[in-house]
């Protein structure tokens, strides 16, 4: 079974199967230690740039800041939830500590 991944909204939401699923303005914690220097980042979502399913991953490319320090950017691909049986499970992103995929252990 096929699932539709959109950015929508000027790059204000990731639509999964034309729903509305995630949204920029969104407060994530990342362990991204190449975005910044603080231990974790502070990170507001201002502008989703791309999606990607990579395996049951979803994750979006996003741009904006660490509300600690200021610094802006892209921290790269951040997972936002998973792809099971053809179904969207949106990761609990108020309660988890994010790493880019770039830096997961096997990706």
């Amino acid at each position: 079974m096929s699932v539709a991944l959109r950015i929508l909204d000027d790059g204000a939401w990731l639509s999964v199967n034309d729903q509305r699923r995630v949204s920029v303005s969104e407060l994530w914690r990342l362990d991204a230690p190449d975005f910044c220097d603080c231990d974790l980042v502070d990170f507001i979502a201002e502008g989703f740039t791309g999606v990607s399913a990579d395996g049951s991953d979803v994750a979006v490319t996003t741009y904006g800041k660490c509300i600690a320090c200021g610094e802006s950017g892209v921290p790269g691909k951040l997972p936002v939830g998973t792809i099971r049986q053809g179904t969207y499970e949106g990761y609990d992103r108020e309660n988890i500590i994010m790493r880019p995929i770039e830096r997961r252990t096997g990706k």
